[in-house]
């Protein structure tokens, strides 16, 4: 991808804030001197058997991209391949359970596109809006910053689990789905004036989106494996050979960027560059704020773990240290 875009003509209008330069989770233009737009746009297939969570799970996936820049959701637009031979019912569960989604979001589903395909595909074009000021991007981490995560990793290996073998222990499906069905409106809202950079896990998986901060920020990012919070069971089914399709195509994209300590064990650096699906926001937040954040998410009912800190060493690389 970063080579395809490579080959395109620079982006150089004025009004654009936030543009493909620092692969940020969304772009950003301005309005006038007080508001900007932010706009994102995702598309995937199903991850569940569901349609309404499927629904659910696509907008909160969409929305997190506006929520990791500091915006706010303001308008969705659907855009949904659909088969000729599926019921309609399954289109009009999986368009409410996004829908539903949006209007917590407090934002508004004006229409979209659909276009017919072989396998069902679903997403959303989400625009935010954000004043200049308040911008939150990858590129903001400085040295001494801890990094904090706000889910717990592993969505991506449970439900390829699920897909490869048929069949998995239902705790283990409910607890992927609750964390891909928590949205991060509650955690953007409680970064604003703590965070100096802020990204949200999703397909790059871990690695690959915290390398996207490192890279963007100029420094190096140390992550300790003994504090990730993890989802039940998910190193257990990496150990017995479950991967899933992101994790070998992240691996070749990232691992030039990565630096594993040799006692780090081996289904961790599977789990780090495994895809994630609506996964949680990784906040660069000032040491001095950290413990303000940290109550702030605990009082609104949300977890914040601290994972790991910016460093001055290894600039623009990830080192994953077991501990």
């Amino acid at each position: 991808m970063a080579l395809a875009l490579s080959g395109l003509t620079p982006i150089t209008d004025e009004r654009v804030l936030v543009g493909t330069n620092t692969a940020d989770d969304a772009g950003i233009i301005q309005v006038t001197p007080d508001l900007a737009l932010v706009q994102t746009v995702d598309v995937f297939a199903p991850i569940v058997d569901d349609a309404y969570t499927f629904g659910r799970i696509a907008a909160i996936n969409s929305l997190s991209d506006i929520y990791a820049m500091g915006g706010t959701p303001l308008s969705a637009l659907n855009v949904v391949g659909f088969p000729q031979d599926l019921p309609n019912e399954v289109l009009s569960e999986m368009l409410q359970g996004g829908q539903d989604e949006v209007n917590k979001a407090g934002a508004v589903l004006l229409g979209g596109h659909t276009y017919q395909s072989t396998e069902l595909r679903y997403g959303l074009s989400i625009t935010g809006q954000i004043h200049p000021d308040e911008i939150i991007t990858n590129q903001g981490a400085k040295p001494g910053d801890k990094l904090i995560f706000t889910k717990s990793l592993g969505s991506g290996t449970i439900i390829h689990a699920m897909v490869s073998r048929g069949t998995i222990m239902s705790e283990l499906y409910n607890a992927a789905v609750e964390t891909m069905t928590i949205s991060n409106r509650v955690a953007a809202v409680a970064m604003k004036g703590k965070a100096n950079a802020c990204t949200d896990i999703t397909g790059f998986g871990f690695i690959g989106h915290c390398w996207e901060m490192a890279n963007a920020s100029g420094f190096g990012m140390d992550i300790f494996i003994h504090r990730l919070p993890v989802l039940p069971r998910t190193l257990d089914l990496i150990r017995g050979g479950v991967t899933n399709v992101g994790t070998k195509q992240n691996r070749n994209s990232f691992e030039e960027f990565v630096i594993i300590d040799d006692e780090v064990p081996d289904e961790y650096e599977i789990l780090l560059y495994n895809a994630e699906t609506s996964g949680g926001l990784l906040m660069s937040v000032d040491k001095n704020k950290v413990e303000e954040l940290l109550q702030d998410l605990d009082n609104k009912g949300e977890r914040g773990v601290v994972v790991g800190e910016v460093t001055t060493d290894h600039p623009r690389k990830v080192r994953i240290i077991n501990k």
